[in-house]
């Protein structure tokens, strides 16, 4: 595992992003809980992570919202350093987010009651453990690429900005891959929150754009967003951003010219049709047979129309799809791109009912 030391984490920043993390929780609808019980919640987080590996949570913790909550920490960690002056030392940049994939990964094994162990393919939870190593590093990359990127440590230079480019579009791969073999363990399918959430579908749309930028700068392709009318609804917000992702990040890896389109549009009251394009050359119907085929080979190493080295991305946001009862479909045409797209219902927050007649 990769080791770091403890008495670098930014434990006085986690303190200050706390009630940040309350209202986050409480905006999606914190598991049908109340602000203080929320607040409490987060505050044994943050004791787990004082402890290291050396404690538990209660036994009536609400362990999916101990992983919820450890989730928005880090986010608002990651926001906070954004904003100050000068970033933090990479190193406590790096124990920090190790500290909450720490916590994280033993939240999740409770979660699951390792029930999954021992019924594992050979290799798979070697791999997960791999995987849980690298995405700590690997997220500190990205904060550090986009801080660098953004000129918060300096003027840089067109070479030096294309370089940061490359480094960011390689980590958030390689990121992206070690969340999806962590995801393919616990069973590819789950949906982290159990029960419909109220969050903002321009929100989330704008959150996996501001991820890719970077990626898609460096390529010189557009990202464009088209979202709903009525914006607030009741959902998966996360399963839903980590397929929007998936498919982002595969569009902006096998397009070369053009743009990649994430839009959300209405197709009935209550549901909503999301889809990710590309405009990149497609692929052939062969390819159809092991699209969603996770580790599949690519033939020769060299043949292109291949999605993805592994097939994880989108054998894992198939699944998610299924999970909110819906199908990922995929439509693709030469000298057009590819299309997919899957359809949910996503009931409209109060406000947004009140204005629908």
């Amino acid at each position: 595992m990769v080791r770091t030391d403890a008495g670098l984490i930014d434990r006085a920043g986690l303190r200050e992003v706390a009630e940040a993390a309350v209202a986050r929780a409480v905006g999606r609808g914190g598991h049908g809980l109340g602000t203080d019980a929320v607040r409490a919640a987060v505050g044994e987080v943050l004791r787990l992570l004082d402890r290291g590996g050396e404690d538990r949570p209660p036994a009536d913790a609400d362990i999916d919202l101990l992983c919820t909550l450890a989730a928005d920490l880090r986010t608002e960690m990651l926001r906070r350093w954004s904003v100050r002056p000068e970033p933090p030392p990479a190193d406590t940049v790096l124990a920090t987010m190790s500290g909450i994939e720490s916590l994280s990964d033993r939240l999740e094994r409770l979660r699951s009651g390792d029930a999954l162990v021992g019924h594992l393919p050979d290799g798979y939870e070697f791999a997960a453990g791999v995987a849980h190593d690298l995405r700590s590093p690997l997220t500190s990359i990205l904060f550090l690429a986009e801080t660098l990127l953004g000129g918060q440590s300096g003027e840089v230079n067109d070479t030096q900005r294309r370089q940061l480019g490359i480094i960011y579009s390689a980590a958030l791969g390689l990121v992206t891959v070690a969340s999806d073999i962590i995801e393919l363990v616990r069973g590819g399918d789950g949906l982290t929150e159990r029960e419909p959430t109220l969050f903002s579908v321009t929100e989330m749309l704008e959150s996996v754009h501001d991820i890719v930028r970077p990626m898609a700068e460096e390529k010189g392709i557009g990202v464009h967003l088209f979202p709903p009318a009525a914006d607030l609804r009741y959902g998966h917000p996360l399963a839903l951003s980590r397929v929007l992702l998936n498919l982002t990040t595969n569009g902006l890896k096998f397009t070369d010219t053009g743009f990649v389109e994430i839009a959300v549009r209405d197709r009935a009251l209550d549901r909503l049709e999301f889809s990710v394009r590309d405009t990149g050359k497609g692929f052939t119907a062969e390819a159809l047979d092991t699209l969603y085929e996770p580790f599949r080979r690519t033939r020769g190493g060299t043949d292109r129309w291949g999605f993805s080295g592994t097939g994880l991305g989108l054998a894992i946001s198939r699944k998610l799809v299924a999970a909110m009862g819906s199908t990922l479909q995929v439509e693709t045409r030469p000298k057009w791109g590819t299309r997919f797209f899957f359809e949910v219902a996503l009931e409209r927050g109060p406000e947004e009912r009140g204005a629908v007649r």
